[in-house]
Formats: C-alpha cells, sequence, structure tokens
C-alpha cells in the first residue's frame, strides 16, 4: 500500500480551498482518505497554510510520500528539509 500525503479539493468553483490528507494512493483525489492532517487556502494574502507538523513528520517517517505541491508547501514553512 503506498500511502501519500496530498491535498484533497474543497471549495466552489473558481474558489479552491484544500484540505492536506493523508491517503492510500489508489483512492481519487477527493475520496476516501486515512487522516486529515491540516488545510491550505491559495486564495488570501498571505497564504494561509495549517498543519500539524508533528503528524506529517511521522507519516513521513513511517514511510508517507508527499506529493511535489506538499513537499514545496512543507518546505516553505519549514517542516521539512
Amino acid at each position: 500500500m503506498a500511502v501519500k500525503i496530498r491535498l484533497k479539493r474543497m471549495g466552489a468553483k473558481r474558489a479552491p480551498f484544500y484540505r492536506v490528507v493523508v491517503a492510500d494512493s489508489r483512492f481519487p483525489r477527493d475520496g476516501r482518505f486515512i487522516e486529515e492532517i491540516g488545510t491550505y487556502n491559495p486564495l488570501t494574502d498571505p497564504v494561509e497554510f495549517k498543519i500539524d507538523a508533528e503528524a506529517a513528520a511521522n507519516w513521513i517517517k513511517n514511510g508517507a510520500q508527499p506529493t511535489d505541491t506538499v513537499r514545496d508547501l512543507l518546505k516553505k514553512n519549514g517542516i521539512i528539509s
């Protein structure tokens, strides 16, 4: 089972809001997930990114792979190097 840390899209048309979730890679983007660990709102100024850093680090330590977008967000916020 490949576990990914990825974004789940929420919100209305042209008003995206994302939840950062840990999910099995076989499930659809907005489908079933294991745990919600944060949120990301790209429309606010500055961009709002809230995440449980301890949970994210724990999932990565246990083998979860962040997607490219999530990896960039984690690096910008100093959670991973």
